[in-house]
């Protein structure tokens, strides 16, 4: 093999590696987080599970990325560690489709129309088509289509490539004598376990022993004990996932590597107890790629059909191995939506975007509960209510500070347009949602100064507040409600409510200034109320934001001050200003006192 032959196979492997790569990114863009959230709920069955973790698999073309995954549901608490073995059992089948597609390059006939089924045939035309999209299309959805096109054709290329550079590698005779002493069992097991855990996948280390198979010089019997290393090899992806995660996320990492473990060894006993007793003739003969698809499937439906009725046993043994402290520490409502944000997510954006925005919703009801108990508290106080307002508001703080973080991080990924979007909207809007919580917090301060100093608003002030208070609580409900569900809808009901709100704020000012005249109100009981006020119009100011940044998005307009002339300029705005000045109307008699 000459040094130009070397180059041509590195760079055949380097472009099977990245069109593996490019594949499943653009799969994962298709996807749009929907494959996850498959993964996600579909697993109430071992079963169920089995066949759902086969069919991601599948499609993500990578049990590895499916098994990181299922560890990042452990982890976050989204998925028992009974529902993760099934998908662990089933990804480890979906992942030899792989070898299936790879497998054809070894169709050989003369027919056209069987040679077309070859992959190198008709993998040109898809780049063609592939290229021609990226080429002239914008649309995100087809662009995710040329990904796939061009990864899958790129893919076929290195491993032509790879196949035709090792060609000559069957006339070297230090070469052959390398892959005949794979044959012994150990040996070659250790050979796939390492290769499989450099590149970390078995997927692509399987396809390198596929394109091997065109010297001549693999046989059967130096292929089976590789494959069987190579599902070994698998499992450290998972187990890296696992460090420094929660004890059920790396008990679903151990239970990977138990299953192929126990898998790999009751395969090979069996195997060669068989091949000792009847003597497999057809070990000797060279390796072609359908062949290693087929004990690569062979293998991994038969591990699973054995060990799926053991599947608790798994998990004992994995709980056995990692077990429980003597004391439990109780984890905080607050930690457990925290925990969505697993690192381990970012590696799938789509459905990280998504991760997050349950956690900025989660963010939005708290600021919401947290003001709707403060303007409680200005009526009737209560110490235990106060004390979850300030409670609320460090949470709020924290997921400011984590979200913040984790999005920042998540930014730097490769995002489809509309997760684009979405993060942006989130970054935008968890400000709002905090500074919201700081307002309640100032209402809650005014409430203790009211009790501290057994003061007391007059009758039309409580009567005036008590209207403000329900348009506060409505446009708060609105404005959350719209973020949380992305309604806009909703959204577009919260201006012409802000609008009113703002005109209840000058008004009851100038209520408030005619009291003081008549001697009705104290100037300590005037400051408080100047301050209680102040906080309620920004958090209807607030609100305007929320709901202005989910309209400016869905209609890509980038100028704030156009986006709220079109907002207002329509007969729709005007009539529910209308309604909603008649649905908060300050009483007149309360001018009177």
């Amino acid at each position: 093999m000459s040094f130009f032959d070397f180059l041509t196979m590195a760079g055949g492997l380097a472009l099977f590696l990245y069109g593996m790569n490019l594949l499943g990114e653009g799969l994962s863009k298709a996807s749009g987080g929907r494959l996850e959230r498959i993964l996600e709920k579909l697993t109430s069955s071992p079963l169920k599970a089995v066949l759902v973790g086969a069919g991601v698999t599948a499609v993500i073309q990578s049990s590895s990325a499916a098994t990181v995954m299922v560890v990042g549901f452990v982890n976050s608490g989204i998925m028992r560690l009974e529902q993760a073995v099934g998908i662990i059992m089933g990804a480890n089948i979906g992942t030899t489709i792989t070898s299936w597609i790879l497998g054809m390059t070894g169709i050989d006939s003369s027919s056209f129309l069987i040679r077309m089924l070859k992959p190198t045939s008709f993998s040109p035309i898809l780049a063609i088509v592939g290229v021609a999209i990226l080429m002239f299309s914008h649309k995100e959805a087809r662009r995710n289509t040329a990904s796939i096109l061009i990864g899958f054709s790129v893919l076929m290329f290195g491993m032509d490539t790879m196949s035709s550079a090792v060609e000559p590698l069957a006339e070297v005779p230090e070469f052959t004598g390398i892959l005949t002493r794979f044959s012994q069992p150990l040996l070659g097991m250790l050979a796939g376990l390492v290769l499989t855990a450099v590149i970390q996948s078995s997927s692509a280390s399987v396809g390198i022993l596929q394109a091997l198979c065109a010297t001549g010089a693999v046989s059967y019997g130096a292929a089976v004990p590789i494959i069987m290393g190579q599902n070994i090899g698998t499992c450290v992806t998972a187990m890296i996932s696992g460090i420094g995660a929660s004890k059920n996320a790396r008990r679903a990492a151990l239970i990977h590597l138990y299953f192929n473990v126990i898998g790999t060894f009751l395969f090979m006993i069996i195997f060669y107890a068989a091949d000792s007793a009847f003597s497999f003739d057809f070990l000797k003969d060279s390796a072609t790629p359908f062949g290693i698809a087929a004990v690569h499937s062979i293998f991994n439906i038969t591990a699973t059909l054995c060990l799926l009725p053991f599947s608790k046993g798994l998990v004992r043994l994995a709980c056995l191995t990692i077990k429980d402290g003597e004391k439990q520490e109780e984890v905080s409502s607050g930690d457990r939506i925290l925990h969505l944000l697993d690192p381990r997510f970012l590696e799938m954006p789509s459905y990280a975007v998504e991760q997050s925005r349950s956690v900025a919703a989660a963010m939005a009801g708290m600021a919401e509960e947290a003001m709707n108990i403060s303007m409680s508290l200005l009526f009737d106080y209560d110490q235990k209510k106060a004390e979850r307002v300030a409670e609320l508001e460090r949470e709020s703080d924290r997921f400011e500070d984590e979200l913040g973080s984790y999005l920042v991080k998540l930014s730097a990924k490769d995002l489809a347009e509309r997760d684009s979007r979405t993060l942006s909207d989130i970054l935008h809007c968890i400000g709002d949602f905090e500074r919201i919580s700081d307002h309640a917090l100032n209402v809650k301060e005014a409430a203790e100064r009211l009790y501290g100093g057994k003061l007391k608003f007059s009758g039309s002030a409580q009567d005036e507040l008590r209207v403000m208070e329900r348009a506060i609580h409505d446009i708060l409900k609105i404005s959350m409600l719209s973020f949380s569900e992305e309604d806009l809808s909703l959204a577009r009901q919260v201006e012409p409510l802000e609008e009113v709100i703002d005109g209840l704020h000058l008004e009851m000012k100038q209520r408030h200034i005619e009291r003081l005249r008549r001697g009705e109100c104290t100037v300590e009981l005037g400051f408080i109320l100047s301050d209680v006020l102040t906080d309620f119009e920004r958090v209807s100011d607030h609100c305007s934001n929320i709901a202005l940044c989910l309209l400016q998005a869905s209609s890509d307009e980038f100028d704030t001050h156009a986006c709220l002339r079109k907002i207002k300029d329509n007969d729709d705005f005007r009539s529910r200003v209308a309604a909603y000045r008649e649905r908060y109307r300050l009483q007149e008699t309360s001018v009177q006192g």
